[in-house]
């Protein structure tokens, strides 16, 4: 297939829960508006989809979470003001993101399976790369790195990191081999008991879905509403991609941020202001006076 041909890959934030981790900030303020110290937390999603090519963009909101659409829009009034000082620097950084954003609400909080069937006519024949909040990377870009395993093998991509040594019981965690600058994924194992996890590679919050996974999803969707059991979640979905030998990883070359646990997001906000210029280098002075 030539790049003329390739379809465009998309991108998609799921972003409708509670954030009940992180209350009582949450009751009132998205999660993924969260600063890290003064860009909110899906800014650097969007950095990463747009460094990856993708621009148009889905997010899955819900009822409590319009200031989330109201992140991607202009601000006439405030931009007038800086235009009228020729508050040039502030007036760029008062400038919405650069990509086209679309949004859909999630009517209730069904699980990520539920979310993710909205996607379904947003991605059409498209890939699309699904970002989960709580996770932001460091290093190289996870989004191109999932979309060249896609481009090298065809299948969906997950992403993945070795975590040899440490207790990966509370990850989902591979059956997969190495193939090649990917992993082959067998099967995934959710939570396992210590002792019992098929290998120590563990999956993050982005994943790459070509059109089949949705397939996949809507009809596990239809059996679990005749089941008639709880939330819903893509899992079965991936394991029937798996199965087909259309799962892959791609593997992790930076850093993985939480953001979604109270020490995780301290921690997140401490290294991006530590590696910025601007503050670096005072903050740094400052901790070592503290500790």
């Amino acid at each position: 297939m030539s790049s003329a041909d390739k379809p465009a890959v998309k991108g998609v934030i799921v972003a409708a829960g509670y954030g009940s981790r992180l209350l009582p900030i949450t009751r009132v303020v998205p999660k993924e508006l969260l600063p890290l110290v003064d860009r909110p937390a899906i800014d650097f999603i969007i950095d990463e989809f747009a460094a990856a090519g993708i621009s148009d963009v889905l997010l899955i909101t819900s009822r409590r979470k319009r200031a989330l659409e109201d992140w991607f829009d202009r601000d006439p009034e405030l931009e007038a003001v800086f235009e009228a000082d020729g508050a040039t620097a502030k007036l760029e950084r008062a400038r919405p993101p650069a990509v086209q954003a679309f949004s859909v609400r999630q009517a209730r909080m069904g699980g990520t399976g539920d979310a993710l069937r909205l996607v379904r006519a947003f991605a059409g024949a498209d890939p699309v790369v699904v970002a989960y909040p709580d996770d932001l990377f460091s290093g190289p870009n996870v989004s191109a790195a999932l979309i060249s395993a896609w481009s090298q093998t065809g299948a969906s991509v997950l992403v993945a990191e070795d975590l040899t040594g440490t207790d990966v019981s509370r990850y989902g965690v591979l059956d997969a081999e190495r193939e090649g600058d990917v992993l082959r994924v067998r099967g995934i194992v959710e939570k396992p008991a210590p002792g019992t996890e098929p290998s120590h590679w563990v999956t993050y919050g982005r994943y790459l879905y070509t059109p089949r996974f949705f397939e996949h999803l809507e009809r596990r969707a239809a059996e679990h509403a005749a089941a008639g059991s709880g939330e819903f979640y893509p899992m079965g979905a991936m394991e029937d991609l798996a199965a087909e030998g259309q799962l892959v990883s791609a593997i992790l070359q930076g850093e993985r941020r939480d953001t979604g646990t109270t020490l995780g997001y301290v921690q997140a906000f401490v290294e991006e202001a530590l590696a910025r210029d601007d503050l670096g280098p005072e903050l740094r002075t400052w901790l070592k006076e503290r500790l």
